[in-house]
């Protein structure tokens, strides 16, 4: 096997933990990428493991296994899920526990936080000890005002999901949470600590959970800041797909580099 660059690829065949990013690597927003399913029966049929491994925070596991099962993903269970979600969950837990914080996001997202334990408010609040900001479709003026008045009064820990410039939908992109956070920054002078990709936790837990070593273990992603990123820190064999953000000029420019480039997963097959 030879990748987009004309890199040999045979040692992915020794591969054992697939981890995959989602927007831009399977799908784009409503429609899945040919070669999906296709790869993830190959990876199962040869005594594999597959795991998703994403940055958006507006669905949660349970609303991500829907939705892959409306794409025709039929065999995912929550075990093949590690968000940026469950990451803050992890964080906050550990560093907050029950006291009161004050986060911003999608309806999903909240509930999420909420049945995990955390106790969570989306008024200002002078009582609240964090703040929590995610990638927010639902976001209005109001979610907006009460984020910006938390931070500029309260003097506390601030934290976003992940810092994303854009999310991939049918027609483009919309801006993600990095980009979203540039805009609170400007009000507030306020800069949060990134949550997600580009750090490994995801990527440790999963290989933890399947017991896998680094060598046994590739992630495959569309950006080079975040997916990328996050395989070179944690020290496994990473895969670009052109098939979102991220272009063939951005690979060669980039200070981070993945280990293969393909065009789509399809070309993993």
């Amino acid at each position: 096997m030879q990748d987009y660059l004309g890199k040999n690829a045979d040692v992915l065949d020794a591969k054992k933990l697939y981890l995959f990013d989602m927007d831009g690597t399977i799908y784009r927003e409503n429609e899945l990428f040919d070669g999906v399913i296709e790869l993830l029966k190959k990876i199962q049929c040869k005594g594999g493991y597959y795991a998703f491994i994403t940055n958006n925070p507006s669905k949660s596991v349970k609303d991500y296994i829907k939705k892959l099962n409306r794409l025709g993903i039929k065999d995912v269970k929550k075990e093949n899920f590690f968000t940026s979600t469950q990451a803050s969950i992890m964080i906050f837990k550990e560093k907050f526990g029950k006291q009161l914080i004050y986060a911003q996001g999608t309806k999903s997202f909240i509930k999420e936080l909420k049945a995990n334990g955390l106790n969570v408010t989306q008024k200002y609040t002078p009582k609240a000890v964090a703040v929590l900001v995610a990638f927010d479709p639902e976001l209005t003026g109001k979610k907006l005002r009460n984020t910006c008045e938390i931070l500029t009064k309260c003097n506390i820990p601030y934290y976003a999901t992940n810092p994303d410039w854009v999310c991939p939908v049918e027609f483009g992109s919309v801006p993600d949470c990095g980009s979203m956070c540039v805009g609170i920054e400007y009000a507030t002078g306020k800069k949060p600590v990134f949550i997600g990709k580009p750090q490994p936790a995801m990527i440790f837990e999963l290989m933890k959970k399947f017991k896998k070593t680094k060598e046994e273990t590739v992630v495959i992603g569309d950006r080079l800041y975040t997916d990328i990123a996050s395989g070179v820190n944690a020290g496994v064999d990473t895969i670009c797909v052109l098939s979102g953000e991220a272009s063939l000029q951005d690979v060669e420019n980039s200070d981070v580099k993945p280990t293969f480039v393909f065009e789509s997963v399809k070309d993993l097959n």
